[in-house]
C-alpha cells in the first residue's frame, strides 16, 4: 500500500475506530476479487486491506499518525538520513571533513536493535564500525479467502494453495464473519537474517447459503408451511446449522409470522424462523369448492384500513 490509508479507506483522519471497520467491510463486499473481475476493483481492495491492516491497531494508528511508521508499518528513516543545507548528510551539524560519523543510532533505527559502544555498527572493519547483524522482520502478506456459510459458522478446516506453490491448511473459527482476516503467525515473507518470519493474513469472505441468513450472530430462516399447517397447527421439522429440530406451528399461523429457537445461531445466538404459507401447486376442485362455501359465511378483509 502506498499513500495515505485513510483516504484508501474513504475515511478521513478523525474517524472512529467503528467507522473504519465499516468503511472496510463495504469495500470488502464491493470490490473482493471474488465478486468482481474489475481490474482497479481487485487494487482498491488490496489498498483497502493494507490499510485496514495498519488502522485497526490502535497503537499502529497512533504511531502512523505520529510519523513514527510510515503507510506500510515500517519505521521512518531517522532523520540524520537527511542532508541539511550545507551540513553533513549523516548527522545535523556541519561537516568537518575529517573522521567518520557514529552511524551507530542511525543503523539502530533500521535494523531494529542498539549498537554496542562506539565504533560497533553493521558493517565489519568500514571505518571501524563492526559487529552487529542487519536483522529485520519478512514482510506481512495477503490472500482473500473465500467459504462456504456452514464452514464459517460451525468452524472447520480448508486447504488453500499458496501463489508462489505449496498448500496450507488453515483451521477456521467458529463463527468467522465475513471481511474478517485470520492472522497465520510465520507463514509471511522470511526475514533478513536472524529476523523473524512475517504474518499471512486471509481476509475471509462468506458465500451465501440457500435458505440461512446471518445477522450477528442470529440465524434468519424463511421456512414454508401447508394451508392446513397454518390453519389446523403442527409440529414440524425445520432446519438449524446444526440439524434439524421440531417447531411448533402455531394454530392460525399467517405468512410473515416469526418465532424464534432460542441458542440456535452462532455462539449462543438464536434461528429466527419467518413462516410462509404455500398454496398447493394445483388447487382441486374439491379445495375450491370447500373455499366457495366456506367464503359465503365466513368472508373477512385483511386489508380493511389500508
Amino acid at each position: 500500500m502506498a499513500g495515505d490509508p485513510y483516504e484508501a479507506l474513504g475515511v478521513s483522519s478523525t474517524a472512529s475506530a467503528e467507522e473504519i471497520k465499516k468503511a472496510y467491510r463495504r469495500i470488502v463486499k464491493t470490490d473482493h476479487p471474488d465478486l468482481t473481475d474489475d481490474p482497479a476493483a481487485a487494487t482498491r481492495f488490496k489498498a483497502a486491506s493494507a490499510a485496514y491492516d495498519l488502522l485497526k491497531d490502535a497503537e499502529q494508528r497512533r504511531r502512523f499518525d505520529a510519523g513514527e511508521i510510515d503507510a506500510q508499518g515500517q519505521e521512518r528513516m531517522s532523520r540524520r538520513w537527511h542532508q541539511h543545507a550545507g551540513g553533513n548528510p549523516f548527522g545535523e551539524g556541519p561537516s568537518h571533513g575529517g573522521g567518520d560519523p557514529d552511524l551507530s543510532d542511525v543503523f539502530a533505527d533500521l535494523f531494529g536493535h542498539r549498537a554496542g559502544a562506539r565504533g560497533a555498527g553493521p558493517f565489519g572493519g568500514f571505518g571501524g564500525f563492526g559487529g552487529a547483524r542487519g536483522d529485520m522482520r519478512g514482510q506481512d502478506v495477503r490472500y482473500a479467502l473465500t467459504v462456504d456459510f456452514m464452514t464459517a459458522v460451525q468452524g472447520g478446516r480448508t486447504r488453500i494453495t499458496l501463489p508462489q506453490g505449496g498448500t496450507l491448511e488453515v483451521a477456521i473459527p467458529k463463527g468467522v464473519h465475513d471481511g474478517q482476516a485470520i492472522r497465520l503467525r510465520g507463514k509471511g515473507e522470511p526475514g533478513l537474517g536472524r529476523g523473524d518470519a512475517g504474518d499471512a493474513y486471509l481476509t475471509v469472505s462468506v458465500a451465501e447459503h440457500p435458505h440461512f441468513r446471518r445477522d450477528g450472530d442470529d440465524i434468519h430462516l424463511v421456512l414454508p408451511i401447508t394451508l392446513d399447517e397454518a390453519v389446523l397447527g403442527a409440529k414440524v421439522a425445520a432446519p438449524t446449522i446444526d440439524g434439524k429440530v421440531n417447531l411448533t406451528i402455531p394454530k392460525g399461523a399467517t405468512s410473515g409470522q416469526k418465532l424464534r429457537l432460542r441458542g440456535r445461531g452462532v455462539n449462543g445466538g438464536d434461528q429466527h424462523v419467518e413462516l410462509r404459507i404455500v398454496i398447493p401447486p394445483k388447487v382441486d376442485p374439491e379445495l375450491a369448492e370447500f373455499f366457495q362455501e366456506w367464503r359465503k359465511s365466513h368472508a373477512y378483509d385483511p386489508r380493511q384500513g389500508m
